[in-house]
């Protein structure tokens, strides 16, 4: 009995952006009520909570479920996810107060630890915070719920990247680390225009294995192209899926 709503709510969180419970997956208040050792009173507490963040869904009469992944939000995914990400950037720098600092860098130095100790879990969770903490230093009442949606399909749809199985993976999460530090130093000089600049690197980094786990082993370019022209695979791609 793992005991507790703040329990159930980390643990829910965790097993999303790990894909641990997949998209669509329905989650049963009698069972999670029972494992947890709580009534199903605070567990529908945690789901509403869970929804307003971004991770369930609650449906009438049907239930709470994981959030879909489907062609509509993925299209709007790739579309939307520079521009919000640039956007939240900016604000970052501009808003930011030091106590956040501080927890930036303590989210990078449990990402790093975790990259050195090929702990794939804990790199997915971390680098989640890492860029929530960014969010919250933009303090956008605006911006923010999209923000937070926009965080939970970067990692289930880029879940492969921190399970590097070729060189050239591996090579790219060196560099995603690197761009973390690049982030915190550009942040804390104020320089928006490095940030900016930072956003498009680490999200072309990211892309490239994120179309791998679109069309994993070179699925065919005409498939991608009716899926969305925006998740077309690019040659680069395709090399690393036959590694």
């Amino acid at each position: 009995m793992k005991g507790g709503k703040t329990a159930l709510a980390d643990t829910l969180r965790r097993q999303i952006l790990t894909l641990e419970l997949e998209p669509d997956h329905d989650l049963d208040e009698v069972q999670l009520s029972e494992e947890y050792g709580i009534s199903r009173t605070p567990v529908r507490d945690v789901l509403r909570r869970l929804a307003g963040e971004g991770y369930i869904e609650i449906r009438e009469n049907r239930g709470a479920r994981v959030i879909p992944m489907n062609h509509a939000t993925l299209r709007d995914f790739f579309l939307v996810a520079p521009l919000i990400y640039e956007a939240v950037g900016r604000l970052a720098v501009q808003s930011f107060r030091s106590s956040q600092m501080d927890q930036l860098k303590a989210c990078q130095e449990r990402f790093r630890a975790a990259i050195a100790g090929g702990d794939a879990e804990t790199m997915v969770v971390e680098n989640n915070a890492f860029h929530a903490n960014i969010g919250l230093m933009a303090h956008s009442a605006f911006l923010q719920p999209s923000f937070n949606k926009l965080l939970i399909d970067h990692a289930r749809i880029g879940h492969t990247f921190f399970r590097p199985h070729t060189a050239e993976m591996r090579a790219n999460l060196a560099i995603a680390c690197d761009h973390h530090d690049q982030f915190v130093a550009a942040i804390g000089e104020r320089d928006e225009a490095a940030v900016v600049r930072l956003v498009h690197a680490h999200w072309d980094l990211s892309r490239r294995d994120m179309e791998m786990f679109i069309a994993p082993q070179g699925l065919a370019s005409e498939a991608m192209q009716r899926l969305s022209p925006e998740l077309s695979p690019r040659p680069r791609t395709a090399k690393v899926a036959r590694s």
